[in-house]
Parts: C-alpha cells; structure tokens; sequence
C-alpha cells in the first residue's frame, strides 16, 4: 500500500521506567519489535522513561527509543524530573518542549483531509515532585505552534488532563488544567496523548480525543490492568486507537468521527465577558 493511502498511523508508548526492578526487557523488547512492524508515521514516547532520573537509566532509555525505527517525539516524566534528571534528559532527547511537523503529499491529503500533522510537545514535570504544571506563560508559546490550520493538531504531555478510572484516588492532574484545556480547545486540537498513571483511558471532550497509555514494559500495574501500548490510525472519517498487549492482542478500544468533531461542544460558558475577565487564556 502506497504511504499516500494509508491511515496516518502513531505509536503511543509511555512510562517504561528503566531502572525500576519492574522493567521487563524481554517486554521491551517485543515493543519495539511490533511498533517496527507496524511501521508508524511517528512514535510518541509520553514520559517516565526512568525510575528516578539518573544518568545510567536515562542512558538505558535512550538505547531502547533510539531503536524505533519511526520518527520520534519525546517528552519527560516526573520520575525524570527527580534528581535533576531533566538536565540529561536534555543531553539525551534535546529540548523538554518542542515543535514536530509532517506535510503531507498532495495525494495523502486529499485522501486524510489535512495538510499535514503537528505535535506540539510539552514538559508538565517538576523538579522531585510527582504533581505536574504547565503555567500561563507557556500558553501563547503552545499557541504560536499550531500554526498550520489546516494540519491535524496532536498536543503531548505526560501527566493526565482528565482523571482516569480504576487509578485510586486522583492527586495529580495538572493544577492548570482547565485553563490548558480551553486553550487547546480554542486551537481545534484532534488529539491529546499522555501517560502516568498506567492505565489505558480515552476521553472525548469538546471534539479532542484525550488518549491516555499504560505502562508499556513494567509490572508497575494496578489490579488486573496488564502493559499495553496504544496504537492510532487517523483517516478522513475517523480516529481508531487500538490497545497492543503483551500476549499479541490488538483490540480496537476507540472509534470516534471526525466530520463532525467540530460541532461537538460541550462547554457553554465562554463568554466574551469571561474572556475579557481571563485574557491569560486569549493573550
């Protein structure tokens, strides 16, 4: 099948943990392997990709993502936040917030309806804490990003925007996260992607499907949630995601419509007066 006929088609893989006594290779391994196979247009690793942020993990780390043979966009977690683990996250994956854009050909956008894909990047950790925070003056910086209208738009972060069931009690959504939700919401965002708590989730909400991945090769699990890694197929009609398993499952978890994405609005309070009085949300 000619690349200009496929689905746009993206790994998610998050919270690998190298250097926890959880970490499987072996796991790791058939990962990479069938991510491989499935010949992705881009591969998203959502954060934690250590257990505590030292040099040798990030090090480790880095030797199993450098093996995707796809494109890669990286972000860090908040275990790699801890013991300034964000400086060789740096040396390692470069820049903590990033811009990574795809065009597509004529023929391939005709067919997926858009000029191309972008992802935008951001780090949510802080330094040895597991809470996590964009702030207000990230918001015009992730605006400035999305430039391209008519491009699919994939925002990535690691820590979770909306609670995740079965997860226990909830103490780390970002503290911004509803201001960070309208302003993605305000941009026409597809897609977001994040991790942390090891649970695979999905969430519409005001037309973004919010993809949330499991451990991908621990036994960091909670009850009977086994490792996983999520797979999306983007077309002209529809976003698919797929849950991956350890045993060779594939299953469809997702099927969500794009032709009216647009006219799915599920928050009425934006007023211009509420604007007016928030214009860190407009700046």
């Amino acid at each position: 099948m000619a690349i200009s006929s496929m689905p746009l088609r993206i790994a998610q893989v998050s919270d690998i943990h190298c250097g926890t006594p959880t970490f499987e290779p072996a796991l790791m391994e058939s990962v990479v392997e069938r991510v491989n196979r499935m010949r992705p247009d881009l591969v998203v690793v959502v954060g934690d990709l250590t257990a505590a942020g030292y040099e040798w993990e990030f090090e480790e780390a880095a030797r199993w993502i450098q093996r995707f043979e796809a494109p890669k966009v990286v972000v860090p977690g908040n275990h790699d936040a801890r013991n300034i683990g964000y400086v060789h996250f740096r040396q390692h994956f470069g820049d903590r917030f990033s811009r990574h854009r795809q065009a597509f050909d004529a023929e391939r956008a005709e067919r997926l309806q858009a000029t191309g894909v972008t992802v935008v990047a951001v780090d949510s950790s802080q330094p040895d804490i597991n809470a996590g925070h964009i702030g207000r003056e990230r918001y015009r910086w992730i605006r400035e990003q999305f430039d391209e209208p008519d491009d699919l738009k994939i925002f990535v972060i690691h820590h979770h925007l909306v609670s995740i069931p079965a997860t226990g009690r909830e103490r780390n959504i970002i503290t911004d996260a509803g201001d960070l939700l309208e302003v993605l919401t305000a941009l026409g965002l597809d897609i977001v992607l994040s991790g942390h708590k090891h649970v695979p989730f999905f969430w519409g909400l005001n037309g973004i499907l919010v993809c949330n991945s499991g451990t991908a090769a621990t036994r960091r699990v909670r009850g009977f949630t086994p490792p996983s890694f999520n797979e999306l197929q983007i077309d002209a009609s529809t976003m698919k995601v797929y849950l991956h398993y350890e045993d060779g499952r594939r299953e469809l978890s997702v099927i969500r419509t794009r032709t009216n994405r647009l006219a799915i609005r599920e928050a009425f309070y934006l007023t211009p007066d509420f604007r007016a009085a928030n214009p860190v949300l407009v700046d």
